[in-house]
């Protein structure tokens, strides 16, 4: 197997931080190919932004996978559990919410480790962030040099020397003001992306869910105006 140095995977939700990734490895000069995944979660919202986005930047390619993990239930994204509204960001900050969809990160990043193997994609992009983060435990630096060490005790073309895996982070120490004012630089177009965790029937943001508060607190920090519909302002 020969692998191409500057080939990437990179995880696409759709929303503002895997948006804001994708922009960076392609200013690093990367070959992206992007997955996203169909994994039963409540709408679809995020995926039909993943697409729009996946086509604007013209990316390699652009792959969905349906792993409908919703039936394991426990999560107010997956399940009939009420989404958490209008927190204080100490009550974000604070405990694993209910929007924590178990095990989400592990299971994305082992597809995102078999498709690297089968591209010869030695690098895997995510956009965690744990600074602005909601109490997710796999967004944290711990959890991804934990992944990256196994990861290159689990593949074929890592163990025989061929291609060491190499996951990035590199929004994992920016506030989500870093990250908005990092991607108008690099000219995302934040109006494609998708944010909100309980969004209205035609799509707009509820503005007062644990994500849409972050999003609209790194805009207003970043001094720039959110280009995304709400339905409550």
């Amino acid at each position: 197997m020969t692998f191409c140095e500057k080939k990437a995977v990179v995880l696409l939700s759709g929303g503002l931080d895997s948006t804001t990734t994708l922009a960076i490895a392609l200013s690093e000069g990367f070959e992206c190919h992007c997955l996203s995944f169909a994994y039963g979660q409540r709408h679809l919202n995020e995926l039909e932004a993943a697409r729009d986005i996946a086509r604007s930047f013209h990316v390699k390619n652009h792959l969905i996978l349906r792993l409908d993990i919703g039936h394991i239930g426990g999560s107010a994204l997956t399940g009939a559990i009420d989404v958490p509204k209008q927190r204080n960001l100490l009550e974000i900050q604070t405990g694993i919410p209910v929007t924590y969809v178990p095990a989400r990160n592990t299971i994305f990043l082992s597809c995102a480790l078999a498709w690297a193997e089968a591209l010869s994609a030695p690098h895997i992009f995510i956009g965690v962030n744990a600074i602005d983060y909601s109490g997710y435990p796999d967004c944290r630096p711990e959890f991804i040099s934990a992944f990256e060490k196994m990861a290159n005790l689990a593949v074929k073309a890592a163990v025989e020397g061929k291609m060491p895996i190499l996951i990035r982070t590199p929004l994992i120490h920016m506030t989500k003001a870093d990250i908005i004012r990092t991607g108008i630089r690099l000219g995302v177009d934040y109006s494609l992306t998708h944010s909100c965790y309980d969004p209205s029937p035609d799509g707009s943001a509820c503005g007062q869910c644990d994500s849409c508060l972050l999003r609209l607190r790194g805009f207003e920090e970043a001094g720039i105006p959110d280009p995304i519909k709400y339905a409550t302002l």
